[in-house]
């Protein structure tokens, strides 16, 4: 690397493991000495991923209300931001799983409006075996919209490499018809499995995203009509509220039941799952929990293994249903999983679909 900070994007549909890859790479980068700086990304504020990497101990800063694309200046001023008291040598962005072209809105931007210098490295897609399968080999697609999964096939196409996560959880007959599919959809890509979890691949990932970006001379096109209409077929909802239990209770327990009992009700609903993730915080207590879809129990990413009476919890859920039926089905959720005589507080919600992406810039060629 030389002195100019590398810029590093990850991107990936909603639920593909950008978080946990983005943070895999800010402790790799920092055990190598380096200062690093996160900048995250979504439609609304109260974002779980941004508490996370925060209580991970890492400098995170946040774009919040709008894509990245939309939103460009205020991702420039944010990671301008993050370098106040010192120019981080590294900043990993994690754009929002809805988005895509990125490379037209955002890295060449970064190269040819931003005025401060930065190395952009090769754009990597990380994608979930099951979206995968579902989406690229079945017909009729993954559950999702025509219109959402428009969305995840123009994230591959654009791409410069093609990251498969949670290898560690696929057969070798399964990884090699998964990377047969990749290559027959998109010929000539590279393609690296890995998994966010254990760190399996990461050190061929290093070495990937140490080498420069080559300008592709193609430009990816893409229908706005139709990526207006995937991204408005997901309800969106974030929500921040505070816990008060009748007697202290063990709170990783809670939490996953919590989720558990929304995906039941999604799953009652038809409602196809994209992401659906949650943070319980308290004095010394971190527990996050997430599913990655509707065949999937909730997992326990990372474990507090504490029980307290008061709990402020973050729920992120993008869920193929209209917006008011999803806030119910959360509301109903939080009253059938927690204990009679608990009282919910400071409660904030927000639910919507997200608006036509309009680009700050969009430049399609390298010049």
């Amino acid at each position: 690397m030389s002195g100019d900070p590398r810029f590093i994007m990850v991107g990936g549909f909603l639920g593909a493991g950008k978080t946990t890859t983005i943070a895999r790479l800010a402790r790799h980068y920092q055990e190598q000495g380096k200062r690093v700086a996160i900048v995250t990304n979504d439609q609304a504020t109260d974002l779980v991923d941004t508490l996370l990497l925060r209580a991970q101990g890492y400098q995170v800063g946040e774009v919040a209300g709008s894509c990245f694309c939309c939103n460009f200046d205020e991702l420039t001023r944010t990671v301008e931001r993050l370098g106040v008291d010192q120019l981080p040598e590294v900043v990993l962005a994690e754009p929002v799983g809805s988005c895509t072209d990125l490379v037209a809105t955002v890295l060449r931007p970064l190269q040819q409006v931003y005025q401060r210098p930065l190395e952009i490295a090769p754009f990597g897609v990380i994608i979930k075996p099951t979206h995968g399968r579902k989406i690229l080999q079945n017909p009729e697609g993954g559950g999702f919209s025509p219109q959402a999964e428009y969305i995840f096939r123009k994230q591959l196409e654009e791409s410069d490499f093609i990251l498969i996560n949670r290898i560690d959880e696929l057969s070798q007959e399964h990884a090699d018809a998964l990377r047969v599919l990749i290559e027959q959809h998109f010929p000539g890509r590279p393609i690296l499995p890995l998994s966010a979890r254990t760190g399996l691949g990461f050190p061929q990932l290093m070495e990937l995203l140490s080498k420069p970006r080559t300008q592709r001379a193609d430009t990816m096109e893409l229908d706005y009509d139709l990526y207006a209409e995937g991204e408005s077929h997901l309800g969106w909802l974030n929500c921040q509220l505070e816990a008060h239990f009748p007697k202290p209770l063990e709170v990783d327990f809670w939490l996953v039941g919590l989720l558990d009992a929304i995906a039941r009700q999604c799953r009652q609903q038809d409602a196809p799952i994209a992401h659906l993730k949650a943070i319980a915080m308290g004095e010394g207590i971190h527990s996050v929990a997430n599913v990655i879809d509707k065949d999937h129990p909730p997992q326990l990413s990372l474990a507090c293994q504490r029980s307290t009476d008061v709990v402020s919890l973050v729920i992120n859920a993008r869920v193929a249903i209209a917006p008011e039926a999803l806030t119910q089905i959360v509301q109903t959720a939080l009253q059938n999983a927690a204990p009679p005589g608990t009282t919910i507080d400071r409660q904030q919600w927000q639910s919507f679909r997200p608006g036509r992406p309009v680009p700050t810039h969009r430049i399609t060629s390298n010049n």
